[in-house]
């Protein structure tokens, strides 16, 4: 069994380890592939899923795959559109790619400077059509994610009081603009949910000397106060693997420090979100 944590003030309990909505999700025409990874998820009890309006045909694949089992799952999507009318037009389609009358978290996806604050906090902008697709019921809780810069993220914190927030955490973090350092206490003493990703840094992080299974990774992300870690897979032995690793116990601050330093030469080349 996967252990399972709170989402923060949202009070739901969802399991430490997520499917995230990239790898072979993140492709056209794989159905099979794809529906056998969510499938796997399924049967091992994940119950946090992962996609966004970006990811080629992931939310299609979900709803290709999920049928009754929706009501059983905290299901989450993304809209990059900054304006109103164009987030509007991104829930309809995810709501319809997905088979769903409802998410259970909707996020705006990437803020990276302070022009996306602008244009997502400003008269029309895309932070009213979230909040009217939470009265209407359309969604139940309202996030956001980034990647680039943890101040932008920190500040849009500051603007809107976010259920959630998406974040990178991986041991390289530490060495530069780190969001484990900034973001990570924020969420915390607002009690957002707190979800961890980039975990593998897309893989590269199994290139390092000494490193290349997913085990500590996954332990070095669960280490720290997150809710839930997402991570992508590209067939059924992957999510195990996972999910495997989301069961070990968590790392030592110093079993985390020396993971930082053993990856600290490397950390620029796997910060390529940055």
């Amino acid at each position: 069994m996967i252990p399972k944590r709170t989402l923060g003030k949202t009070g739901v309990e969802v399991t430490r380890l997520g499917l995230g909505g990239e790898g072979v999700l993140r492709t056209y025409g794989r159905e099979n592939e794809a529906r056998a990874v969510i499938a796997r998820a399924l049967e091992l009890g994940i119950t946090y899923f992962e996609s966004a309006r970006a990811y080629s045909g992931s939310e299609s694949y979900y709803g290709l795959a999920l049928g009754e089992r929706r009501r059983e799952i905290f299901l989450t999507s993304k809209s990059h559109e900054r304006g109103a009318e164009g987030a509007r037009r991104h829930l309809e389609t995810t709501l319809a790619n997905m088979k769903t009358d409802w998410l259970d978290l909707w996020q705006v996806h990437d803020l990276r400077t302070e022009e996306d604050l602008d244009e997502v906090f400003a008269p029309g902008g895309c932070i009213e059509t979230f909040e009217r697709a939470r009265k209407d019921g359309k969604v139940r809780f309202v996030g956001v994610t980034g990647h680039q810069d943890p101040a932008i993220l920190v500040k849009a914190m500051q603007i809107y009081d976010f259920d959630t927030v998406l974040l990178p955490v991986n041991p390289a973090e530490p060495a530069h603009l780190s969001f484990i350092d900034s973001v990570l206490p924020e969420a915390r003493r607002r009690g957002m949910g707190i979800i961890g990703m980039k975990v593998l840094c897309r893989g590269l992080g199994l290139q390092v000397p000494g490193l290349n299974t997913v085990d500590p990774w996954i332990r070095y992300a669960l280490s720290h106060e997150v809710s839930t870690v997402v991570i992508g897979c590209d067939d059924p032995r992957q999510v195990e693997q996972n999910v495997a690793a989301a069961t070990l116990p968590p790392m030592s601050a110093d079993e985390m420090e020396e993971m930082e330093k053993a990856v600290e030469v490397y950390a620029r080349n796997l910060m390529y979100y940055k």
